[in-house]
């Protein structure tokens, strides 16, 4: 059950494993949590790990080549397995294992599992009473949210350590050492690519050293196969890099921080930014109806009576993205935005039904006052259903001063129309209402 990383001689593997980080110096990136001085550095560099770690991050940002680094410096047995290609059978056999080991010689096994994520709830219970036993180290890696993904008890035994995407510099400093080294890299090959050459590549992978090794890989490959030139051109690493620019993650945190940042870009009135957010979750293939239903809500959530414009355009987007679907629904929705955007913005709509919904919590269910009770039937009518109803559009201006909620909350004001937009008319509105209410005697 035991598997080694592997070796780095084998230069048949691909160039991002050959290139594969074997020690601290050699990692790149991810300081906060690996940089000198760190708890974990200061661990690993006395060569051992007392506590269970989940890694958490996006593809590329290392989180297996730091399990790598981990096995080489902890002194004990290390074994590797996905949780893609493993179940309960394969976690019993390990724990099994991992008892012969503690009772021959003490040492707790180090266990990895790669994306902890696909296992379910039963599969993660199964490790807890072996971490609490200490018959091993449990060390997890996800690009999923551990908080969704991973069970709390699990959680509470293990110390989470965030990595971020690599910054394009620290992409460019893999690139660069890939074509220099000449035992695992391109070095022997003296393939040479301009300095605006490697930064598209570390640019284009966003992030992820995986990606722009394997495109520095490719053309580096169709390169040496035409025996002539050995500069890596523009074109080239362009061709090399074929792929989405973003990717689709309907159910993952990403697609929640996608939205997040659209909704939030609108409400802060940024149209630039509301418009590559959009981009981003369009090019990526998002069901174009779940953004058309989040600016139907937000036209009412953020916008309200500021421009009681919004929302009826909102509903029409969402109606053109249902009817024309992609890619011409892009255009339906881009002009929605820009509108939503640039819109007055008030959240007393909002407000308002919340403090109602509130106030019914939190209060007697009041009966309905009776004059303002409907009155169908004669009976009703006999025992003061409707009675006493003053019907606005018989008197001057169509009001009349009656009151319509339960006496006790009378005196409640839920909406409170904001400066902005057309609620400055319907403010002016409600106080000249409250002012007549005062003035004026009851009918």
């Amino acid at each position: 059950m035991e598997i080694p990383f592997p070796s780095s001689g084998d230069n048949a593997r691909p160039l991002a494993d050959r290139m594969r980080p074997r020690s601290l110096d050699e990692f790149v990136g991810q300081e906060a949590i690996l940089g000198p001085g760190t708890l974990l550095r200061r661990s690993l560099e006395q060569g051992r790990l007392s506590q269970s770690l989940i890694l958490w991050g996006p593809p590329g940002s290392g989180k297996t080549t730091l399990a790598s680094i981990i096995s080489n410096n902890v002194k004990g047995r290390f074994v590797k397995f996905s949780a893609v290609t493993s179940g309960i059978a394969e976690v019993k056999k390990v724990i099994a294992e991992a008892r012969n080991l503690a009772t021959l010689d003490g040492q707790a096994l180090l266990l990895f599992v790669d994306e902890i994520h696909r296992f379910n709830k039963a599969q993660q219970d199964a490790f807890l009473p072996h971490i609490e036993d200490g018959t091993i180290v449990f060390v997890g890696a996800t690009t999923e949210n551990p908080s969704f993904e991973v069970i709390g008890p699990l959680l509470s035994r293990s110390r989470v350590l965030v990595l971020r995407e690599l910054t394009t510099q620290e992409v460019l400093v893999i690139l660069e050492r890939a074509l220099s080294d000449e035992k695992r890299g391109l070095g022997k090959t003296r393939i040479k690519a301009d300095d605006d050459v490697l930064s598209r590549v570390a640019e284009v992978a966003s992030g992820d050293a995986r990606v722009a090794l394997n495109a520095l890989d490719y053309a580096s490959s169709v390169l040496l196969r035409t025996k002539k030139e050995r500069t890596l051109t523009r074109k080239l690493v362009e061709d090399a890099l074929q792929k989405p620019l973003v990717t689709s993650d309907k159910s993952g945190e990403s697609h929640y921080n996608l939205i997040s940042a659209l909704h939030k870009s609108l409400r802060g009135g940024d149209v630039d930014a509301s418009l590559y957010w959009l981009a981003r979750m369009c090019e990526a293939g998002e069901d174009p109806m779940y953004i058309a239903r989040r600016l139907v809500v937000f036209a009412s959530e953020d916008v309200g009576n500021a421009d009681p414009h919004a929302l009826p355009l909102a509903v029409a987007c969402r109606d053109a993205a249902q009817f024309v679907g992609y890619p011409e629904c892009k255009l339906a929705l881009s002009q929605t935005v820009a509108y939503l955007a640039l819109a007055p913005k008030s959240n007393a709509s909002y407000l308002a039904y919340q403090k109602a919904a509130q106030t019914v919590h939190d209060k007697p269910r009041y009966p309905v006052p009776l004059h303002i009770r409907n009155a169908p039937t004669t009976l009703m009518r006999d025992i003061g259903y409707g009675k006493n109803y003053k019907y606005p559009h018989d008197f001057d201006d169509a009001f009349v001063a009656q009151d319509y909620l339960p006496e006790s909350l009378k005196q409640l004001r839920f909406y409170h129309p904001k400066d902005a937009g057309f609620e400055r008319e319907l403010k002016k509105r409600i106080e000249s209402y409250l002012g007549k209410r005062k003035s004026r005697p009851k009918e």
